[in-house]
């Protein structure tokens, strides 16, 4: 019995110290994320939002037009594909998002945006040559926004919802650039 305590106590080290070195150098879970994880919620009666999202820092940089070029599918935030969760049909627009969980595409302009709503749930939100993911045949949902012009600098990418003046909204801000998506 003590022979095999010893077996399993050694064995578990082993599992042990692998696991740690594998989430120190592999995964690097102890150091600061660039583009640190977000999850935004938004709850009234029975509706419930939620969006999972990455923030990148703008950090000096020219952002729209340059970072993230004009007229090409963005991941609408950094790393993984960014993602919508509804559990009820809403009304976006003039078209209606049945209840479900869609992946977050924009298409940036310095005038209108197009914000797309995809139901394929992909694991990143670029390949390997750091172009979308993004799979058109997967919309279900594209919408024309207008790009408002902020006097605030936002340094950090941030998506919200608004419902301040009982307009629900989804939110997307970064450097001097807003957009406002309507939900119904």
């Amino acid at each position: 019995m003590n022979r095999f305590l010893k077996r399993l106590l050694i064995t578990l080290s082993f599992i042990a110290l692998g696991l740690f070195l594998y989430s120190t150098f592999v995964e690097n879970i102890f150091s600061t994320r660039l583009s640190p994880k977000d999850v935004v919620e938004f709850k009234l009666n029975d509706l419930k939002l939620r969006v999972f999202y990455n923030r990148p820092l703008k950090k000096g940089r020219e952002v729209f037009g340059a970072l993230v070029p004009y007229d090409k599918v963005w991941r609408t935030g950094a790393n993984e594909a960014t993602t919508f969760e509804t559990n009820k049909s809403l009304k976006i627009g003039n078209d209606s998002l049945p209840a479900g969980i869609y992946t977050l595409w924009t298409v940036p302009n310095d005038t209108v945006w197009h914000v797309i709503f995809n139901k394929k749930q992909y694991p990143w939100g670029v390949d390997t040559e750091m172009k979308p993911m993004w799979d058109p045949n997967y919309d279900v949902l594209d919408l024309k926004v207008p790009v408002q012009k902020i006097p605030n600098t936002v340094e950090q990418f941030t998506i919200s919802f608004d419902n301040s003046t009982d307009n629900l909204a989804l939110t997307m801000a970064w450097d001097n650039t807003k957009i406002v998506v309507p939900l119904k």
